[in-house]
């Protein structure tokens, strides 16, 4: 087997393809949510907490500033982002027990053994 063929079997095993695209729905749902920190639950909550301004909120030690606000938004977006990835697992996980527990109809030719097998016990 050849290094280009080993490669290219690798890479197009589905579960790394379904990581792909986990890494890039998570990317596209970290922006969103990151935007919606930051854009409107920031600047309420800091109104609720009486017009503080997150992302100016720093201690100034000497010549340096540590700005922690940035940190309480940065903790912020990863609660929320958390949230909603936990959120979104559950529901799957909650569809794929459904799915499991569903119980499977026995196909035609199972149902027409089973009246034979039946019919011959009844003999």
């Amino acid at each position: 087997m050849s290094f280009v063929s080993e490669f290219k079997e690798f890479a197009m095993k589905g579960s790394l393809m379904d990581m792909a695209v986990g890494i890039i729905i998570g990317a596209a749902i970290g922006k969103v949510v990151g935007a919606l920190v930051e854009s409107i639950l920031m600047p309420l909550i800091g109104t609720v907490m009486g017009g503080v301004d997150f992302s100016g909120l720093a201690i100034k030690i000497g010549d340096a500033s540590i700005g922690y606000g940035a940190f309480i938004q940065a903790l912020i977006d990863f609660l929320i982002v958390a949230f909603v990835i936990f959120m979104i697992l559950r529901m799957i996980n909650k569809m794929k027990r459904a799915e499991e527990e569903a119980p499977e109809e026995p196909s035609e030719d199972v149902v027409l053994l089973t009246e034979i097998r039946d019919l011959l016990k009844k003999q």
